[in-house]
């Protein structure tokens, strides 16, 4: 599995390599010479941002064992432009060397946080029964919730307008459109390092806009529905859409059959899940903090990886 080394310079983010396009029901295309070909899934680390429980990467070692392959789906950190780049940029480079050194197979998909992550914003599994993507790509204003929301639409929409009829359709496209808009966004609160001043900020963007609230709430009951038909139109063999962007962990299943996965994130209050997938089963796991380090806990639910 080609590694990300964070650098952002190598190759453009928005050219996916085309042998990482696809995937087996083995979940590769070659098998995995390190033990356990089971695939972990987690996101929304925001590593850096003082509000996740996340401190170290080293934390993360023990839901690195047993499997074959770590996807984070989005938001391992905030690449985007702030107060304090030598602070971004020492993160990135941490990143760098813990997915290169102490990881196993690596794969690290972009989402708003981090949308020059790597060249990847979403990973088709197990001959496309299971689809993987961050999912901010439900609403036309990333965070429709934030106070950047107009001027994240108003990007938005401007850049398809720019692109042809048939390229606008394009799920590809459209996910490159939302990670460059994201890129154009700068960091608030996340990169402030100072404890006193971090509390203010966080503060001032938890209050406002003065609908921030409603909007939160709409967007949890929304985002699943969102997906699902997101799904239906441009990967009609998904039967599972793994996703987290709004921080909190659910299992809902359409009526259509579609089961919708949030993992939430490594923020308080609600935590979040992993998702594990062997070459027969998809098992969603509550992630814990244990002595220090994080831990695939307890069984939320489990469901047959059977073709349809």
């Amino acid at each position: 599995m080609t590694r990300y080394l964070l650098a952002g310079a190598a190759h453009s983010p928005f050219s996916p390599p085309k042998t990482l396009r696809h995937r087996s029901a083995a979940f590769l295309s070659r098998h995995h010479p390190v033990p356990g070909d089971s695939i972990r899934i987690v996101s929304d680390l925001h590593y850096g941002d003082r509000a996740s429980r996340l401190r170290r990467l080293a934390q993360l070692r023990p839901l690195l064992g047993g499997v074959g392959e770590l996807i984070v789906n989005g938001d391992l950190l905030d690449t985007r432009p702030g107060p304090d780049p030598r602070l971004t940029a020492r993160l990135r480079a941490e990143a760098g060397v813990f997915t290169a050194r102490d990881a196993p197979r690596f794969t690290l998909l972009t989402g708003n946080h981090d949308p020059d992550i790597s060249g990847r914003h979403a990973v088709d599994l197990a001959d496309g029964r299971v689809w993987v993507t961050h999912g901010d790509i439900a609403f036309e204003q990333i965070v429709p919730w934030g106070r950047d929301a107009a001027v994240i639409a108003g990007r938005i929409a401007a850049a398809l307008v720019a692109l042809s009829p048939a390229t606008r359709e394009n799920l590809d496209e459209r996910l490159a459109v939302w990670r460059r808009v994201a890129g154009t966004i700068p960091q608030r609160h996340q990169s402030e390092s100072h404890r006193l001043k971090y509390a203010l900020r966080f503060a001032a963007d938890t209050i406002w806009p003065p609908l921030r609230g409603l909007r939160i709430l709409r967007a949890w009951r929304t985002h699943a529905t969102r997906m699902v038909a997101l799904a239906r139109r441009h990967r009609p063999a998904a039967r599972f859409i793994v996703v987290g962007h709004i921080h909190r962990p659910s299992i809902w299943r359409a009526p259509t059959g579609e089961v919708v996965i949030n993992t939430g994130s490594f923020c308080p209050p609600f935590g979040g899940y992993a998702v594990e997938l062997t070459s027969t089963r998809l098992i969603v796991r509550r992630v814990v903090e244990r002595g220090g380090e994080f831990h695939p806990g307890g069984v939320v639910a489990e469901f047959p990886l059977a073709a349809a």
